[in-house]
């Protein structure tokens, strides 16, 4: 079994979850249960599901839990720009966020990789 916390990505998603849901404090009350409640859920779904593969016995659950992962920070990715677009997140702050997931993004797939190329060696 793998320690979550020790890997740098899961620990980087973390503050990036703290740092997103501060900025949804701004959105308007109306959101609560809306575009809010999707970015909330997307955002926390990337570190948990990280961790969620770290308890898998096998690199390929491990693989596939990355990509869950994965999936959530696109899913991310599109709720940020549309909120954007509405002008729930300045500019400034929208293109700051996306740095940063993006980033995010690149470590999960070198994380998946890694995963990947060990996971043809058990065969």
């Amino acid at each position: 079994m793998r320690n979550f916390r020790d890997l740098d990505v899961w620990n980087i998603s973390v503050d990036f979850s703290k740092k997103i849901y501060s900025f949804l404090d701004y959105f308007p009350s109306s959101e609560k249960f809306g575009l809010s409640s999707q970015i909330s859920r997307s955002v926390v779904s990337i570190p948990s599901n990280i961790a969620e593969g770290c308890s898998r016995n096998t690199q390929k659950d491990f693989s596939r839990f990355l990509q869950i992962s994965l999936g959530s920070s696109f899913e991310l990715e599109t709720q940020l720009i549309i909120a954007n677009k509405i002008n729930y997140i300045s500019d400034a702050d929208f293109s700051e966020i996306i740095t940063e997931l993006h980033l995010i993004q690149k470590k999960i797939q070198s994380l998946k990789n890694y995963a990947d190329s060990l996971t043809v060696k058990e065969f």
